[in-house]
């Protein structure tokens, strides 16, 4: 999840940040990790009554961290800001449904993939979306652009004049700036709250991945619907990393490992099961 316009801020901060870092950098026995998460984005992550952070990405980083054999410390950071906080050194990384991108590798590390989902459109049932965003397809891929063109072309045409809910510096928000600039986008700082919008009519549709998406339209039993194909590749993403400095490659080894090892064993597969309904391990 962050903009172009993020990106440039925080690729200015990155580079004071990588200049503080280099005598720090090297070697380093981990006993303790912190990773950050938004806990607003369920099932991905989440906060219970209590306040504490829940979740697919809390119970898996959990894991990792065993096998990592350290010990793991999870902080609550607002999306908006969970990049720079990181160059900061607050955290040593970030488990928040954070696609891994080109434009975030610019400024930031990431771990070999542990989730992927792709990202689809939502509006009320009874909208005449609901009809036009059927755009007779199941899945465009946003590599190849010659076969995705004519799908984002009836896309644009279906939405001319309508407006588009998506959380703020999220590669749906990427999506909208990229192939669907002439369609008005607001921006929300939970998808939840677009969600809410959708709902009360202030905005004609949602934009999310799609296991957030869903669990906001089983909030809503009857009155939304996902519509559209599944959105994947190109801004959307490569899938959901540890997001991690620049100068931690021994970190990132680290979690490299447990990943796969977590994909290999199925742990990966048995905890998406358990919250999302569905496996999202990645696929090759």
């Amino acid at each position: 999840m962050c903009s172009l316009k993020k990106i440039v801020s925080a690729l200015a901060l990155g580079a004071m940040m990588a200049v503080a870092a280099a005598g720090a950098a090297g070697a380093k026995e981990w006993k303790t990790v912190r990773i950050a998460s938004e806990g607003a984005y369920p099932p991905w992550n989440a906060t219970d009554t209590s306040g504490k952070l829940t979740g697919f990405e809390v119970d898996l980083g959990n894991d990792l961290c065993k096998r990592m054999k350290v010990t793991c410390e999870f902080v609550a950071q607002d999306w908006d800001g969970i990049i720079p906080a990181l160059q900061q050194g607050k955290y040593d990384a970030i488990m928040s449904a954070m696609t891994i991108t080109d434009e975030r590798k610019k400024v930031i590390d990431f771990s070999v993939p542990y989730g992927t989902e792709p990202s689809v459109f939502a509006v009320l049932t009874d909208s005449p979306l609901a009809k036009a965003l059927n755009l007779g397809a199941d899945r465009v891929d946003l590599n190849d652009q010659g076969k995705a063109k004519p799908t984002l072309d009836k896309l644009a045409t279906a939405l001319k004049g309508k407006s588009v809910g998506v959380q703020v510096s999220t590669i749906q928000a990427d999506f909208m700036d990229k192939h669907l600039p002439k369609v008005t986008m607001r921006t929300y700082d939970k998808i939840d709250n677009a969600g809410i919008d959708l709902g009360s009519g202030r905005v004609d549709a949602m934009l999310g991945d799609r296991s957030v998406v869903e669990a906001v339209v089983k909030a809503t039993p009857g009155k939304m619907v996902i519509v559209g194909p599944n959105f994947i590749g190109g801004v959307i993403g490569e899938g959901m990393g540890v997001g991690l400095r620049k100068d931690s490659a021994d970190l990132k080894a680290m979690f490299d490992k447990a990943i796969a090892a977590a994909l290999k064993d199925g742990t990966v597969k048995k905890l998406s099961t358990q919250h999302f309904g569905y496996d999202i391990s990645p696929t090759k």
